[in-house]
């Protein structure tokens, strides 16, 4: 933008003829940019990673059956692909502070298509896990990164809409994901699923390098290794305690270890945290109402979106035996419900404000989920995919409301950290509920008497998990009436 276009957006009066009409010009460009084309570039970020989680999850029974392996181990790919990204996330605010984040998205965009490649080659499990790591440190700065530049670049009175932009693209791999995967799967080749975001990262490193702003901090606070390297090896060791909860892979002595050495590293990082003003984590953003609803009372509710495709997948290929293709035509749907509840989130918080709905639609976001444990193999495929639609659409609403209200009342300072803390948050939470499914499901499988997976053994799990989503209320209850309302242009 020229230095006169820069003048009149700062408010300066020109006293040239067209002047006014110059600044309104220019003024309608920068809403533009910043209300959806920044939004959807950033967006297209996203689509890489969804369109490969959507994917993969309707893959796994093949691709256990081509490695070798129960379906129920593939998890592992899935887990410690969340694993790395939850453990690499809290560096990639810094980076984008050090660097500028523009240029670290493109990078992280390079790299994960390069490591989505590796994946496609990869011949064992072991390989596949190893590719799967690298793949989700390149993921972990792709989605914080591009927040980050929304939240800079965005008045929060026009976030709740950038955000819902912002996930359209994204939004588009569940819904072409599961169809296409299944596609590639059943008539090609499940290899080919991780080559597919070799054109996206080109195309997205090209409308990221023509469009989005290169934002950073004036003054970039030292890197915090300690707080790092505490976080990472606490995470891990919860990830990993979960992983193999219940399992024969490791005695449960070790599984004990692995619970007791996470929570003391966090428990070390607490106390590194409290005093120290560069903190990789600020835990002080915690006393934050709104931001603390959000990440801790939005942790339970994240329990369903995680499990689901996993879920799903095991229900319906492994307990139904739908081929990969069939489970994909039927479970796209849920996307579809997800991409039409973007359009209306917007005014359905405008008018009924964040606490109303995340207390009530999370009541419907837990009942939705649990109807699918009433799932039967002569269950109308019509009404599975109604309920499937049903249940994508309030989930999505509440992904929304949760995404929006936890920068509700960050200052731009907190900004780079709060996003860094939430998707530590997130990520977190989905490599549990992936986890927590699969131990959900060995259990279920042993109780009935089982040696292999069946539909009468899955579905239980959707019921369990769809219940333990209500603890979610505890923090939306407390909530103020007008919490985040700045956000959505309500009056107070």
């Amino acid at each position: 933008m020229s230095t006169r276009a820069e003048e009149v957006l700062a408010g300066d009066i020109l006293d040239e003829p067209g002047a006014d009409a110059a600044a309104i010009l220019n003024e309608g460009k920068d809403a533009a940019l910043r209300g959806w084309v920044v939004p959807a570039i950033i967006g297209s970020a996203l689509l890489m990673q969804t369109l490969n989680a959507t994917s993969i999850n309707n893959a796994l029974p093949a691709m256990a059956r081509a490695l070798h392996v129960e379906p129920l181990r593939l998890n592992l790919a899935i887990t410690m692909y969340l694993l790395a990204s939850a453990v690499f996330l809290p560096i990639s605010g810094w980076l984008a502070d050090r660097f500028g984040a523009k240029r670290i998205l493109m990078i992280a965009m390079v790299l994960y298509a390069t490591a989505s490649a590796a994946c496609g080659f990869a011949n064992s499990l072991p390989q596949l896990v190893a590719f799967r790591l690298a793949q989700g440190c390149a993921g972990a700065m792709m989605g914080p990164v591009g927040r980050l530049v929304l939240l800079r670049t965005t008045p929060k009175n026009e976030l709740v809409g950038a955000m819902s932009v912002v996930t359209m693209p994204a939004l588009l791999g569940p819904v072409v994901g599961p169809v296409l995967g299944g596609a590639i799967v059943t008539f090609v080749s499940w290899r080919w699923i991780f080559f597919l975001n070799l054109p996206i990262a080109i195309a997205g490193v090209a409308l990221v390098r023509a469009f989005v702003p290169n934002v950073k901090e004036q003054a970039v606070s030292p890197i915090d290794w300690r707080g790092i390297l505490l976080t990472g090896f606490g995470l891990a060791g919860l990830i990993f305690g979960f992983e193999n909860l219940g399992r024969e892979a490791m005695p449960p002595v070790a599984v004990a270890g692995l619970f007791a050495g996470g929570l003391a590293c966090l428990g070390l990082y607490w106390s590194h945290a409290r005093n120290n003003p560069h903190a990789i984590i600020d835990l002080s953003i915690f006393r934050i109402p709104t931001f603390q609803a959000s990440v801790l009372g939005g942790a339970f509710f994240r329990l369903v979106p995680g499990a689901t495709p996993f879920l799903l997948a095991m229900l319906l290929q492994v307990g139904f035996g739908m081929t990969a293709f069939a489970a994909g035509l039927m479970t796209f749907i849920s996307a579809v419900g997800a991409l039409v509840m973007k359009t209306t989130a917007p005014p359905i918080l405008r008018r009924f404000g964040f606490r109303t709905v995340l207390i009530v639609n999370g009541v419907i976001c837990s009942a939705t989920f649990m109807v699918y444990a009433l799932f039967k193999l002569d269950t109308p495929h019509w009404l599975i995919m109604v309920a499937l639609a049903v249940g994508g659409f309030f989930r999505s609403l509440q992904f929304t409301s949760l995404n929006g209200m936890a920068y509700a009342d960050l200052e731009q300072a907190q900004m780079s950290r709060g996003t860094t803390t939430a998707s530590i948050a997130q990520q977190f939470m989905q490599s549990v509920s992936i986890g927590l499914a699969a131990t959900l499901l060995h259990f279920l499988m042993v109780a009935r008497g089982e040696t292999h997976l069946t539909a009468a053994a899955v579905a239980p799990a959707f019921a369990i998990i769809g219940a333990a989503t209500l603890l979610s209320l505890f923090w939306f209850l407390r909530l103020p009436a007008d919490a985040g309302d700045e956000m959505n242009n309500r009056s107070r």
